[in-house]
């Protein structure tokens, strides 16, 4: 049997969790790894209450979030100098190589879809542990 070089298309039912290296868990979704993509990732991300990112940019990619449920304050800039609250139904869209930190102040979850362009969503992830104290632990 000759197997085709196209790719096929394919259901995902998100199950098997990954530590990414910003400091969160995600399920695994669409990537190189799991579908043989090409040129995106997505995945789910459940940041629980008091949950934080380490900071951190993807150096070649850029970054696209959808917030299913409870909402989420973003950290950015080359000093994470400006904020974003993020909702559910709304969107946040990061470009490559800009540094960030995201965190869950509430005491309920908060979901997300996040897309990214590069099948290989922990590739050109960049720890940047020198801007960590530029957000403190809780906001007051």
């Amino acid at each position: 049997m000759v197997q085709s070089s196209t790719p096929a298309c394919r259901v995902v039912r998100p199950g098997h969790p990954y530590d990414g290296k910003q400091g969160f868990g995600y399920f695994e979704g669409i990537s190189a790894e799991a579908v043989g993509s090409t040129g995106i990732c997505m995945h789910l991300l459940t940041i629980p209450p008091g949950g934080r990112a380490k900071a951190h940019k993807h150096e070649t990619h850029e970054t696209a979030i959808y917030v299913l449920s409870g909402e989420a304050h973003t950290w950015f800039g080359d000093r994470l100098e400006e904020h974003a609250i993020v909702r559910a139904g709304e969107m946040f869209y990061i470009p490559a190589g800009v540094p960030h930190l995201a965190a869950n102040l509430s005491d309920k979850p908060c979901s997300a879809v996040i897309a990214r362009t590069d099948p290989n969503e922990q590739e050109s992830v960049v720890l940047l542990p020198e801007l960590e104290a530029l957000v403190p632990l809780q906001q007051s």
